[in-house]
């Protein structure tokens, strides 16, 4: 197995860029159409001020300090800071509800929690718990009475020396989201901090010269791993995209060289593209031999990603059609799996040995095999200690030779790449008694660029069916009786095509076109953009028979529609 030495270690990382990288960018924060860097030794000194005012406190070593923000420099800042002051750091997603905050806020035991800007800030911040010291980041919403960053770095001295912690300490607690249950927290220890970027690393030729941007939630393993630890181990900068309405902006500003997203938001690129490119138009500007490299070119210098070395997608597959597209322009996608239980090193898709609807062979110290019915199981090098305060969830995590239970089901190739073939949960069974695996058919529809997400049901029914959510603009757009007529010829075009790479008992009878947007917010998706299909079976079960007694192949569902929202 794969080990770490002390210099490797995030703290010792970070002290040795402070010298070596002292008056080179570290992190770039856009603040209202401008931009405020830190040097290396800027972020330092900021950092070791926040922990000297934590250090203050007198708290016991390892206390847990939360961290309740959008991404931002000082999201880095504070993480370095409470790992400099002796304590433990745990992310907290900034869209949750205000019970979420306390119930997660109360398990772990905080002391504190740096507060940042959030989506929703008065409901966040009604869940922290009395007793739990709030500080206030700069683009956190305003609050009186409570303390400042800017204040408080402006009148505490600079914790001294270079404190270090051991490599089997506790760093940070990492709380899960899954599509069903209750949130668990993941404990990762400082070794692993070190090693999985590391691994990364060596897989995708880091240096100091890598741009990165960060953009999806930092209390996510994905963003910590590739973004944070990332840079910590390499002395690249980091930059921070605002949000969706500067994404574009910030994403050129960025000009990443390692770049990273979720399926939905390669998507989005997509279409934002044929928005502007007609998709006929485009197709014919690449098979042209004289202008197809200056279209690439041009389509990816608009995105922000011409200078991208390493793609990379992961959370959920991505349809083939459009891992195509993306190749046909000159950027390679690698596909990434892996679990918050193991800082996400498990499988990685090495560059030429792309293998559509692979997600890779094993990471660097990492191995695999199945159980007997077909679940990934997994040991890898950045395994968890655990989950905190949970020793029953924790052995049933493991088999009892130390295999980690992903509750995956896939098969390899003959080159060890693996493929996921469907959650072994999610599985349900027809009226017919046969049992279908959505992920695999959602997968199959989202080759359609009208088609931003889609839940296959139908458990207890003759033929299974699937509900599907569309861009907001084509959602709009369809409001017009001709351009309805077009979409649901194409969507039902598109239905054949997908019906015909199925076996019998897996094609879909129809789908449903719903109005809503599916959010974090409002319950159907998760904080890392993953379907919660019980919230989502809930909400639009009762209206199932119905939609299957139209005998249609698209059913236009109405707005609203008459069941309360999940919570």
């Amino acid at each position: 197995m794969p080990h770490v030495t002390e210099q490797e270690l995030p703290l010792q990382r970070i002290w040795h860029w402070q010298q070596a990288r002292a008056d080179d960018i570290h992190l770039t924060q856009p603040l209202n159409g401008d931009v405020r860097n830190w040097t290396w030794a800027q972020a330092v000194d900021e950092a070791r001020r926040m922990a000297a005012y934590l250090h203050a406190f007198g708290w016991p070593p390892g206390s847990h300090i939360a961290l309740m923000s959008k991404n931002c420099a000082w999201w880095v800042l504070a993480d370095y800071a409470i790992w400099m002051a002796g304590h433990v750091s745990v992310p907290v997603y900034p869209s949750l509800t205000g019970a979420s905050v306390r119930q997660i806020l109360e398990h772990s035991e905080a002391r504190a929690c740096f507060i940042g800007a959030l989506d929703n800030a008065e409901a966040m911040e009604s869940g922290i718990p009395d007793g739990v010291r709030a500080i206030r980041m700069p683009l956190a919403a305003p609050a009186a009475g409570l303390p400042d960053w800017e204040q408080i770095i402006a009148d505490t001295a600079p914790l001294p020396g270079n404190p270090v912690r051991p490599a089997e300490a506790l760093a940070t607690i990492v709380y899960t989201f899954g599509t069903t249950g209750t949130p668990k927290g993941v404990m990762h220890r400082f070794a692993t901090l070190a090693l999985a970027p590391r691994i990364m690393a060596r897989m995708f030729d880091g240096s100091a010269d890598d741009r990165v941007l960060s953009h999806l939630p930092l209390a996510h393993v994905a963003e910590r791993i590739l973004i944070e630890t990332y840079a910590i181990q390499t002395g690249c900068r980091i930059f921070f995209s605002e949000g969706l309405a500067t994404f574009a902006q910030d994403l050129r500003r960025a000009h990443p060289t390692l770049f990273g997203t979720v399926p939905r938001l390669w998507t989005k690129f997509q279409q934002g593209v044929f928005a502007k490119l007609p998709q006929e138009q485009l197709a014919t500007l690449l098979r042209d031999p004289q202008k197809a490299p200056a279209v690439k070119q041009q389509v990816l210098q608009q995105l922000g990603l011409d200078a991208v070395r390493y793609a990379l997608v992961g959370a959920a597959p991505l349809p083939p059609e459009i891992l195509q597209w993306y190749r046909d322009l000159g950027l390679e996608l690698l596909e990434l799996y892996g679990m918050s239980e193991n800082f996400a090193i498990s499988h990685c898709t090495r560059p030429g040995q792309v293998r559509v609807g692979y997600v890779g062979t094993p990471q660097e110290g990492v191995q695999v095999k199945f159980s007997e019915i077909g679940e990934v199981l997994v040991k890898s090098p950045c395994d968890m200690l655990g989950y905190y305060k949970e020793p029953g969830k924790t052995r049933e995590a493991f088999t009892d030779d130390g295999y980690q239970r992903t509750g995956d089901v896939g098969v390899v190739d003959e080159a060890g790449r693996l493929r996921i073939t469907g959650r072994a949960k999610e599985q349900f069974k027809t009226s017919k008694g046969k049992y279908v695996a959505p992920a695999p058919i959602e997968n199959k529809l989202g080759a359609c660029s009208k088609i931003e997400a889609s839940c296959v049901t139908g458990a207890s029914f003759p033929q299974p069916f699937a509900i599907l959510m569309l861009p907001q603009d084509e959602w709009t757009r369809s409001q017009d009786p001709g351009s309805r007529a077009a979409l649901t010829n194409a969507l039902a075009t598109h239905l054949e095509s997908v019906n015909a790479m199925l076996d019998p008992h897996e094609q879909l009878d129809f789908v449903a076109v719903v109005p809503e947007q599916w959010s974090v917010d409002n319950g159907f998706i998760t904080p890392t953009l993953k379907i919660k299909r019980a919230a989502i079976e809930q909400h639009y079960g009762p209206h199932f028979e119905r939609w299957a007694s139209l005998r249609q192949p698209v059913v236009w569902v109405q707005a609203p529609t008459s069941v309360s929202t999940p919570a």
